[in-house]
């Protein structure tokens, strides 16, 4: 069986973007937990969002429709989506797909959070961010069939 794991974070040097690492497997019978990450993001005014995926073997096309279908609603909001850290494999299909024509992807984690611009005031709402304290909430875990997705 696959699993996923995914966490959040928000670098000290540009807390306005928001990191999804991921590792593992992403396909169709761990997608769901991705797009329920991603949402949750979304739904809290996050729209500066690196997917760091250095640690992801394999992207399905299940996986590769998450970034797509939500890409229109984060650039709206004045955010971006941009990929980061990904291995030989995983980049090559992504070149394949021609998917550079529409996110951006950097080699490093580093790379793409420097990317956005600090505190343009665009890409995040004002909502209760602030109070988070940089992503140093109690994490709530939850653990489904081998799959571990932390959120903060």
């Amino acid at each position: 069986m696959n699993d996923i794991s995914i966490s959040f974070s928000r670098p000290e040097e540009n807390p306005d973007v928001s990191v999804i690492s991921v590792r593992g497997f992403v396909d169709t019978t761990t997608s769901a937990e991705l797009e329920e990450s991603l949402k949750r993001l979304l739904k809290k005014g996050r729209f500066n969002i690196v997917i760091d995926l250095e640690g992801v073997n394999y992207v399905s096309s299940a996986g590769w429709g998450i970034f797509i279908s939500e890409i229109k609603k984060i650039r709206e909001n004045g955010g971006d989506l941009k990929l980061a850290a990904m291995i030989g494999d995983v980049y090559e299909v992504f070149e394949l797909l021609e998917f550079q024509t529409i996110l951006e992807s950097y080699d490093t984690v580093e790379e793409a959070v420097s990317s956005f611009k600090k505190s343009e005031g665009k890409g995040e709402k004002a909502t209760d961010l602030d109070s988070e304290k940089d992503e140093e909430v109690e994490a709530k875990e939850g653990q489904q069939n081998d799959k571990k997705v932390e959120y903060f």
